[in-house]
């Protein structure tokens, strides 16, 4: 069979059931052997390559399985690469296919020609170009084994079109679909590094818990919850980290830090004698830059599957290495043969209950208003009175982002809110819905964008309409980049600069792509909007007339203060 076939094949083995990509000259073989041979997989055609890599990655997050997408030479090498960084950075596998030119051609002026390897080499765990037909088979199992096992991350496959149409012996192509879901091999802690944490958290007065992405990657959240309380410690999070514990657990503290963060939950931070960081990077977010908790204010354990994230940022009196399942369990069942009675604590529900119960009534205030424009605190609180408890939203990392982080609810463990937090790319929230919606279909999908997001993705809307999906988009529209402003208004005397647009009519343009959509300016129209929205079969818009950021009372540490 041909290299293509062989691709095909072998994705199929794995179990891949959904592929995202856009077509090229140098994908044909591909393109051809995705149309012949009979198999399981469904092609998303998208509108940019970007939004194909958006939607695996999206893809994997709801899903726990490796995301697959693919785009051509060039132009279509280049475009993809924002959402495989993204992935990579956020530790979520994605497989980035990328076709290219012919062997033969090399250095010879080739249209197309870029060095696709060393291009892709600093933003991928796994990377590799092909020279001959006959090592894809091992090469692709390689890449799975990276992405899957370990720190999960993104790797990168490029397949010259001569190797494409190069043979490839049958016996060789075989699949190891264990590695689709991730994590894979799930590796345990060293039972000496166990100890030592125990011993440290019994000897802590007040311990919390500070929890990123990594415990939901693994799907850690009753062993999370077990530990928390038999030790009486609350459970802060980062963006990533939403999720891992019910927001309506008494020891759920939220997202803390400088996006999402609040006083309230930055004086639990502050009170405790030593935080545990559980899949988290301790990074310049969620740490306020490092300032909360100070340095050397509170003993730090941490627990990761990198042992280079540890210690990286805070001295670590006790470090574990492994899954965040295994890890969080062992310490668990180690501590349970230890504590005799429940710990008295000073830092513990009604600590977390105060945190929350003040944050809120500040936000209850301001979601009642109905000033104009709306604020974003009426459209938090309305999607939140409007979405089912099962619903998936997605979230630009302008505007809406701070707001869901602090202020919406999610009463059940799991992934259910995505925003792109490791580089923050605008353009990731309208096509990264049509990822959740594939991977998720009996969920509603709600994609959350500021106006210059939608700038930036909008042409996906005919890939939605095409489809058919309902997923229903939601744009914050407020005429700028309000991050930026909101910047130059803290930090430079609000000496603005070229941050402000003209105000675009989005209902329109998205009825003009034949998506039924409303536009709301009276805050008495919003929830009536957002739910004759939610409930159209198919694709749906609001276009909500909002507060600028700059003028708004974002949770976000730099601008309050």
């Amino acid at each position: 069979m041909s290299g293509a076939e062989a691709l095909v094949r072998m994705l199929d083995g794995m179990g891949v059931e959904v592929i995202f990509g856009l077509c090229g000259d140098t994908s044909l073989p591909f393109y051809d052997a995705l149309a012949r041979l009979d198999h399981g997989i469904t092609h998303v055609l998208t509108r940019d390559e970007r939004s194909a890599a958006y939607m695996a990655d999206a893809y994997a997050r709801v899903t726990g399985k490796v995301g697959i997408c693919e785009g051509p030479s060039g132009g279509g090498a280049t475009y993809i690469l924002p959402g495989v960084v993204e992935a990579n950075e956020s530790s979520i596998p994605i497989l980035a296919i990328t076709t290219d030119i012919s062997v033969s051609a090399r250095g010879r002026y080739a249209l197309t020609e870029l060095d696709q390897e060393a291009l892709f080499k600093p933003l991928t765990k796994f990377n590799a170009v092909l020279d001959r037909a006959d090592a894809l088979p091992a090469t692709l199992r390689a890449a799975f084994r990276a992405m899957s096992t370990g720190r999960p991350g993104a790797a990168h496959l490029g397949l010259p079109f001569d190797v494409q149409k190069a043979p490839v012996d049958t016996a060789e192509v075989w699949a190891e679909p264990e590695l689709l879901r991730f994590p894979a091999r799930r590796t345990g802690p060293d039972p000496a590094a166990v100890e030592a944490a125990a011993d440290a958290l019994l000897s802590a007065k007040d311990p919390l818990f500070v929890c990123g992405g990594g415990p939901v990657i693994a799907g850690a959240d009753t062993e999370l919850l077990a530990l928390a309380e038999l030790l009486e410690a609350p459970v802060a999070t980062s963006i990533s980290g939403q999720g891992v514990i019910p927001d309506d657990h008494p020891l759920a503290l939220g997202v803390v830090g400088s996006n999402g963060g609040t006083p309230e939950t930055r004086a639990v931070v502050d009170g405790a004698d030593m935080v545990i960081f559980v899949g988290c990077r301790a990074g310049s977010v969620t740490t306020e830059r490092w300032r909360h908790p100070a340095p050397g204010a509170a003993r730090i354990v941490h627990i990761d599957n990198d042992p280079a994230v540890i210690g990286a940022n805070y001295e670590t009196e006790a470090a574990v290495v492994g899954d965040a399942k295994l890890a969080l369990a062992a310490l668990h069942d180690r501590l349970l043969e230890r504590i005799s009675s429940p710990p008295a604590r000073s830092l513990g529900r009604e600590a977390a209950a105060a945190a929350k119960a003040a944050k809120f009534a500040a936000f209850d205030g301001l979601a009642a208003s109905n000033d104009r424009p709306i604020l974003p605190e009426r459209l938090i609180a309305s999607l939140q009175a409007t979405l089912p408890p099962d619903a998936v939203i997605v979230a630009d990392p302008g505007t809406p982002c701070p707001y869901f982080s602090a202020f919406f609810r999610q009463d059940r463990a799991g992934r259910q809110f995505i925003s792109n937090r490791a580089h923050g790319a605008l353009g990731y929230a309208l096509p990264a819905a049509v990822g959740a919606h594939y991977g998720r279909p009996d969920a509603k999908t709600v994609s959350v964008m500021g106006d210059g997001s939608f700038g930036f993705a909008c042409g996906e809307m005919e890939t939605i309409v095409r489809l058919n999906l309902p997923i229903t988009m939601v744009v914050v529209s407020n005429a700028t980049f309000g991050w930026i402003k909101a910047g130059q208004k803290s930090g430079f005397d609000a000496r603005y600069f070229s941050v402000d647009f003209t105000r675009s009519r989005h209902a329109a343009i998205a009825e003009a792509f034949g998506v039924k959509s409303w536009t709301v300016e009276d805050p008495a129209d919003l929830q009536a909007a957002l739910s004759a929205a939610i409930a159209h079969e198919g694709p749906s818009l609001v276009d909500v007339i909002s507060q600028p950021l700059q003028d708004a009372r974002a949770p976000v540490s730099e601008w309050v203060a």
